[in-house]
């Protein structure tokens, strides 16, 4: 029989070619707290315990999946956002904490309005950014725009599984999928807020991503060409300065092109932009109104 301790050292060994020690051994505590139920200190308590048939077949089929360079996130089938367990698949990218941290800075500006909003999310994928702003916004009223028919169906079922109707009923909120390619929009409806985390990574900064990205997440929600690299920021631009008042604008940025992105808000007529650093120290945000 094997053990947890003898499964671990194998886990370690067998990925030691693909991922570094502590990578690997923290993918080794969230496949066993997934598939076996047990916690870190569970593990150290238990690890002479024997494992079954079954338990370790789980296991190597996930471990055999990681050596492929899959995401864990897509073995796993669900990410931790924000206090949310949201589920993911290969249909939408993994939720980052840098968007995490876009979020928190909405939040920060407006968890304690007692303002009905009406916000808008543009390129939704797994609804990550939605669901957590109608977690904790009071009577927000936001629509969920993607390109993506199998992204919506995702999101939709993670607001059902994260906070269901109950859950919107008692903070008066609302989440509308909405099907639609942002680059045919004509225009919006009407908004106080509008966030995005729109396709931003040039096709030559591929050589800096890591292979799992390349390999298994979607490539239409992370690329755009070279020769027009901001092709979505003047999309967006364009759509809410059309609007009858202005709304705030909320956006994940490529840090390379921070000062690009700023001057193009600031030629379609926003007056005021702030960029914001995420933990490591990058210009991955930016707000403009």
């Amino acid at each position: 029989m094997t053990n947890l301790k003898m499964l671990k050292k194998e886990f370690l060994e067998d990925l030691s070619s693909v991922y570094d020690r502590d990578e690997a051994a923290t993918f080794f505590s969230w496949l066993a707290e997934d598939l076996f139920g047990l916690k870190t200190h569970d593990l150290l308590l238990n690890a002479e315990a024997d494992l079954d048939e079954t338990q370790l077949l789980k296991f190597e089929e996930a471990r055999e999946r990681l050596k492929n360079e899959e995401p864990i996130q897509y073995i796993l089938g669900y990410v931790e956002f924000l206090g949310l367990k949201l589920k993911v698949s290969s249909d939408v990218l993994i939720p980052r904490p840098e968007t995490e941290e876009l979020v928190q800075w909405i939040l920060d500006d407006y968890q304690f309005s007692r303002l009905q909003l009406n916000l808008i999310d543009l390129g939704t994928g797994s609804g990550c950014i939605p669901i957590a702003l109608a977690k904790h916004l009071h009577q927000a009223k936001i629509k969920a725009f993607d390109i993506s028919a199998a992204a919506l169906q995702l999101g939709a079922s993670n607001l059902l599984r994260s906070l269901g109707e109950e859950g919107l009923k008692t903070k008066g909120s609302s989440i509308e999928f909405i099907q639609a390619d942002i680059l045919e929009l004509e225009r919006l409806p009407e908004a106080d807020l509008v966030v995005s985390n729109p396709p931003y990574v040039k096709r030559d900064e591929q050589v800096q991503m890591k292979a799992n990205v390349l390999k298994n997440e979607p490539h239409l929600a992370l690329f755009v060409e070279n020769e027009d690299p901001l092709i979505f920021y003047r999309k967006i631009a364009e759509l809410t300065s059309q609007m009858t008042k202005t709304p705030v604008v909320y956006l994940e940025i490529n840090q390379y092109l921070a000062q690009e992105t700023c001057r193009l808000f600031e030629d379609f007529g926003f007056q005021h932009i702030e960029l914001r650093k995420d933990f490591r120290g990058n210009d991955r945000m930016l707000k403009a109104y």
